[in-house]
């Protein structure tokens, strides 16, 4: 574009931080708590990667750029044991350590305060009460008592939805039972988008069912034309019947997910977001 005789460069269009909200919020499934950039290391022999991070539910998701849709590692704090306290560094940042079930995770803060924050709200998640900290300001701790609000409530939703009978109209629950990498709270159309997208991630996703008491499996072929089916996983109690024109029943959801695998000899694969742990280790 010509302006005063001069030709100013044209900016690159940057996706809606609404829009990247939603593609994370589809991914994840979970609340959004608290977010920021945090440097994070699993073991002192490692340097620290600076992620923009979300506290999600239990859940923290690490993402390489503030402004990526798809996060890069992701870890459950849900089996917190205790963490250290914030303490500074020589260049002014903040560190605490998160004592877990499988080993610590170090994370470094900009600031004392910003530590003290990520620090307060992993544990009012994690133990379901505010931490009794007197260096956090009012409107933190105010904020910290809306986050373990609606955590309990989550809570008791998930309880609600794994103690319920199997003619109940409640959606299957991510935490109630161990679910495959390829589990995805998302729509069937939503599915398909995903599959559409990113086809080298997979071509097959486990979804919940459109009747939210059961599971689906949506599939995307690609052979002279792209072809899709959804194969509906109804739960049995302590097994998972997979509607085929020879019905299947299987143990577990992960059993459901093998028996596509390998009925197709390797052809279907399950839809799984690249993470960098595959390249290069860090949780």
């Amino acid at each position: 574009m010509l302006r005063g005789g001069r030709e100013q460069p044209e900016e690159t269009p940057q996706p809606a931080p609404r829009l990247i909200f939603q593609e994370r919020q589809r991914i994840t499934g979970l609340p959004l708590y608290f977010q920021g950039y945090l440097s994070v290391r699993r073991s002192r022999c490692q340097e620290f990667r600076v992620y923009w991070t979300e506290l999600r539910g239990t859940m923290l998701f690490f993402y390489d750029d503030k402004k990526a849709p798809i996060y890069s590692q992701k870890l459950d704090v849900s089996a917190l044991t205790s963490a250290t306290n914030v303490y500074p560094d020589e260049n002014g940042s903040a560190r605490f350590i998160l004592m877990l079930s499988n080993g610590e995770l170090e994370l470094k803060a900009n600031d004392c305060e910003c530590g003290k924050e990520w620090k307060g709200f992993i544990l009012t998640v994690t133990e379901l009460s505010v931490p009794p900290d007197e260096s956090l300001l009012p409107e933190q701790l105010r904020r910290m008592h809306e986050v373990l609000e609606k955590e309990k409530k989550r809570r008791i939703t998930l309880n609600n939805c794994s103690s319920t009978s199997l003619d109940s109209k409640s959606p299957p629950s991510s935490t109630s039972i161990p679910l495959p990498a390829c589990f995805y709270a998302v729509s069937r159309q939503e599915a398909i988008e995903m599959l559409e997208k990113n086809p080298s991630h997979g071509n097959l996703i486990l979804r919940p069912g459109s009747d939210s008491k059961n599971y689906a499996i949506t599939i995307l072929y690609k052979l002279d034309a792209p072809h899709l089916k959804h194969y509906k996983v109804v739960s049995k109690g302590t097994s998972y019947l997979i509607e085929l024109e020879r019905r299947v029943t299987l143990p577990s959801l992960q059993d459901v997910v093998n028996y596509f695998v390998t009925q197709t000899r390797g052809n279907l694969k399950p839809y799984i977001i690249p993470t960098r742990a595959a390249e290069d280790p860090v949780f």
